[in-house]
């Protein structure tokens, strides 16, 4: 049997122009496309509120929002913004901070070369007035976003640093106060709210009583030698710096200044990174074992996600959680499985990979930068695998984006204004990729979305839908081509034949299958998460890469 099948002539065609016609040609197309897919939610007005144990937390439901809207912008953004510098030129340059006493040997005559001295007498408090969010329009940022064909935006409302990026009175350093003298929180997320768009404030403070101390990931530590002369010298620095033990103290003011931003900006996730010390010094705190501090601090932290979450419900808001790391923070079933630059191989219960463009998350002059392809690529596979692909941005100090992240966030936006059927509001398959020829797979009630991530220049077969009666599929088409093609059904499965004429994709070009019958199969999940994580990438918590570690390695053989 063999279907042929004529598609629309878009009236949308986008061309590769300037950067301000680009914007407008995205967002017609994939904001709106996204827009259209996913319906605002409110959870139900009977939902019991959590009563503060893990297990009521392990039954708080995906939001459809989340689950739909599978693209986000994380967005890493602060003083450290200005130094946009690591040695090597690879890596989290977000992380230099600490670095600068820690590699004592590098930076300082570095740090003195550009500012004309280092510590003790010129730290990383003082780079921040150089933090002026000078050029910044949060206004044009939303709407960027929203082009780029992102439904969420995760920002830095405190990183490692211990700096605020929001109008806090619990903290000097912030940055209503110092550097941008602006509410950079606040700001962003009335103007995302404007474009419709989700907004989840990100908090990184659980490693800060290690970021500048002698040791890093320690219950009880102290600062290191050239932080406590800058604390001496400017007292002040003591609430940026400090402090460096997880005592109580620590852990009130840790839950406080995430009540600050709850209550200020009403967030729709909780987003918390990696913490290091639930497996360090002594510490296994899922598997019950905790000295008494850390102990305490997992039980502030479950009290603060149930408030959180109750928080959601009393405004009516369908709100989320993520479970970062490996070894994960929460018992699995809280919130999202999450890792850096996650490539799962396999159907995974619910998870989003936090992605970065180049090797670093905050700005990095010079990064070296994924290919738009393999970007295009990388998030098409999470998404057929059942995850949400939360692609970083480093702004400079000043507010503006740098080229080569810009033009990745066009190519996104352009890629998915074509391809949108097949990503927003999308499930995964029954599997979730062919390898011999280059495909991923994803669904949307009776229909199924064959994505070759190569060029089709020649017939091809879906090798699962061998079996497929010839009367199962009803259409094919190719997203974005208004030629005609030709598909039958063979024993082998269905065998699709691309036409001349691609239309508007590249990178990867989507195969929209009208069938019978839905095309979900959601038992095919991999629900063990540590077997659904097995073989992904070991994330290195200092933003090492890989190639970083061989040249490494390599140096310490040709000196031996």
């Amino acid at each position: 049997m063999i279907g042929i099948k004529k598609s629309s002539t878009s009236s949308n065609h986008i061309t590769r122009i300037s950067l301000m016609s680009l914007m407008s040609c995205i967002g017609v197309l994939s904001a709106c496309a996204a827009s259209s897919l996913i319906a605002e939610e409110k959870p139900a007005a009977t939902e019991a509120p959590y009563d503060g144990s893990w297990e009521s937390l392990q039954e708080m439901p995906v939001p459809a929002w989340f689950d739909d809207g599978k693209v986000g912008i994380f967005i890493h953004w602060g003083p450290y913004s200005a130094i946009g510098y690591r040695k090597g030129g690879l890596g989290y340059s977000e992380h230099v901070p600490k670095m600068i006493y820690r590699d004592a040997k590098h930076y300082y005559p570095y740090i003195k070369k550009r500012w004309g001295a280092h510590p003790p007498e010129f730290g990383y408090k003082d780079i921040i007035p150089e933090f002026k969010a000078e050029k910044w329009d949060p206004n044009q940022w939303a709407s960027l976003f929203k082009q780029a064909g992102a439904t969420y935006v995760v920002m830095t409302a405190e990183h490692h640093d211990g700096w605020a990026n929001w109008d806090s009175d619990l903290t000097p350093w912030n940055a209503v106060d110092k550097g941008p003298k602006r509410d950079l929180v606040g700001d962003l997320g009335k103007a995302l709210r404007k474009e419709g768009l989700k907004y989840a404030p990100s908090y990184h403070r659980e490693r800060h009583t290690g970021f500048f101390a002698k040791e890093q990931y320690a219950v009880h530590s102290e600062a290191s030698n050239d932080i406590a002369e800058e604390i001496k010298r400017v007292p002040e620095a003591a609430k940026l710096y400090g402090p460096f033990s997880y005592d109580k103290a620590f852990v009130d003011d840790y839950v406080a200044r995430w009540q600050e931003i709850q209550q200020k900006y009403n967030p729709d996730m909780l987003w918390m990174d990696d913490f290091p010390i639930y497996t360090r010094d002594g510490n296994q705190v899922r598997k019950g074992q905790a000295k008494p501090e850390i102990q305490y601090f997992d039980d502030a932290l479950r009290g603060m996600i149930t408030g959180f979450m109750n928080h959601g419900i009393a405004r009516g808001q369908a709100v989320y959680v993520n479970n970062k790391g490996g070894q994960r923070n929460w018992p699995d079933g809280v919130g999202c499985l999450e890792k850096d630059n996650l490539k799962m191989k396999v159907i995974g219960p619910k998870w989003q990979s936090c992605t970065t463009f180049g090797t670093s998350f905050g700005y990095l002059e010079g990064d070296t930068y994924k290919s738009i392809e393999d970007v295009i690529h990388e998030m098409v596979e999470v998404i057929s695998r059942n995850g949400n692909f939360l692609v970083n941005i480093g702004p400079k100090a000043d507010g503006t984006i740098p080229a080569p992240q810009m033009e990745r966030l066009q190519a996104m936006g352009t890629w998915l204004a074509t391809n949108s059927k097949a990503i927003y509001g999308s499930r995964y398959w029954k599997v979730c990729d062919q390898h011999n020829e280059h495909l991923a797979f994803t669904t949307k009630g009776k229909n199924l979305y064959a994505i070759k991530l190569a060029k089709p220049t020649k017939p091809f077969i879906i090798e699962s839908t061998a079996g497929w009666s010839a009367d199962m599929v009803k259409s094919v088409t190719l997203l974005g081509s208004p030629a005609d093609l030709t598909w039958q059904m063979t024993p082998a499965g269905l065998q699709i034949t691309p036409p001349a004429q691609l239309g508007e994709s590249d990178y990867a070009w989507s195969f929209e299958i009208i069938t019978d019958q839905d095309q979900h199969s959601p038992n095919v999940i991999v629900k063990d998460a540590d077997k659904a994580l097995k073989n992904t990438r070991k994330v290195d918590l200092e933003g090492h890469t890989e190639k970083r570690k061989r040249d490494q390695r390599d140096q310490r053989n040709k000196i031996n």
